[in-house]
């Protein structure tokens, strides 16, 4: 793991190691969106990590899914956001926030205005999800109007504008897992027959007007974006045409030399190594569930440039440490990863002295 712990450059930013707190959904947020008392704690605890990438956080209020996630669009979420980032800061540590809209991975149930959810096509994922009144199956989304992507595209705008003003080092763009970004990618959940849908330009188009957006707000050098390629989590399949889908969002996402690509791999190694190919700046790369003697795999074989982590990173709040030193690492509980017990499951995972 000797180059996990050498320095690296993303944007104008130098992190002080290669290992990466992956986004990672903890539902611990008030109710109005605001990031939970505890949160502050619990990122700082993790600063020793090269970057802290937060929970998925609504860019608006069409944009939530899950109870209890966190929001970046008032003033209040704006306030609650300042405080996990002087946590981190104060620690030495980096931070972005992730901008993730779920778009139709929703329920009226739990989004502010009870509203419909919103997605490229009036496609529900056949799928169910845990609302205040237990799990239940996700309704058939409305169709997004040309000037409601208009507006959707500005929401992400607002949104990294607020993540750099709560004090976040900057945002990633969440285009991946199932969400809208990714459910405008899908073959099968974009059925849409104007410029949005349809051929690859077409699909790809909704990300990279994003991306345009909020990079003319805050800079391409603050600005991250994640993919995962046939990654199947919301219903979304990319179809036949995912090796060129991927070849071409990502040759666009490369000309605007952001400060990284995040790639959630799956298992499908010509589609990692034909990203690489694609992408000419730093690459980081998390595999699911891998085993920790294959946590650098990818570093040592020169395709990635940084390593995220969830699991481990949820558990050891001095993972840094752990790994350095060779000691054991704490197991998480499944447990307690949604459950908002104050600090049972989040901040009180142990340490080593």
């Amino acid at each position: 793991m000797r180059d996990l712990w050498t320095s690296a450059r993303i944007g104008d930013m130098t992190l002080k190691n290669r290992l990466v707190m992956a986004p990672m959904t903890r539902s611990r947020a008030l109710n109005n969106g605001v990031p939970g008392p505890f949160a502050p704690e619990y990122y700082a605890q993790r600063a020793t990590m090269g970057l802290i990438i937060s929970e998925g956080t609504q860019p608006s209020p069409e944009g939530q899914g899950y109870t209890n996630t966190p929001g970046i669009y008032t003033r209040e979420q704006v306030d609650g956001w300042k405080k996990v980032t002087q946590a981190v800061h104060d620690q030495g540590g980096k931070i972005f926030i992730q901008l993730m809209h779920v778009g139709r991975i929703a329920h009226p149930d739990n989004l502010p205005n009870h509203e419909q959810a919103v997605a490229p096509s009036a496609i529900a994922p056949g799928e169910q999800i845990f609302t205040k009144q237990g799990m239940q199956d996700i309704p058939v989304p409305h169709e997004l109007t040309k000037s409601e992507i208009d507006k959707t595209i500005d929401d992400y705008r607002q949104a990294a504008a607020a993540a750099i003003a709560a004090g976040a080092d900057g945002v990633e763009i969440h285009g991946a897992n199932g969400y809208l970004i990714h459910q405008f990618l899908g073959e099968n959940s974009n059925q849409r027959t104007d410029e949005y849908g349809g051929s690859v330009e077409n699909r790809i188009r909704f990300a990279i007007e994003v991306t345009k957006a909020v990079i003319q707000e805050i800079g391409s050098e603050r600005t991250g974006f994640r993919i995962s390629p046939l990654n199947l989590l919301g219903g979304v399949n990319e179809g036949e045409q995912t090796a060129e889908l991927y070849h071409e969002l990502v040759s666009q996402l490369n000309a605007f030399d952001l400060a990284y690509l995040h790639m959630m791999h799956v298992g499908h190694e010509d589609i990692l190594k034909q990203v690489r190919a694609d992408w000419h700046g730093p690459l980081m790369v998390n595999r699911a569930n891998r085993p920790l003697e294959k946590l650098t795999i990818d570093l040592d074989n020169r395709i990635a440039d940084l390593v995220s982590v969830g699991n481990y990173a949820l558990a050891n709040p001095d993972l840094v440490k752990r790994l350095k030193e060779g000691l054991p690492l704490n197991q998480p509980n499944p447990e307690t990863i949604y459950v908002n017990n104050g600090a049972v499951g989040y901040t009180d995972y142990p340490t080593v002295e």
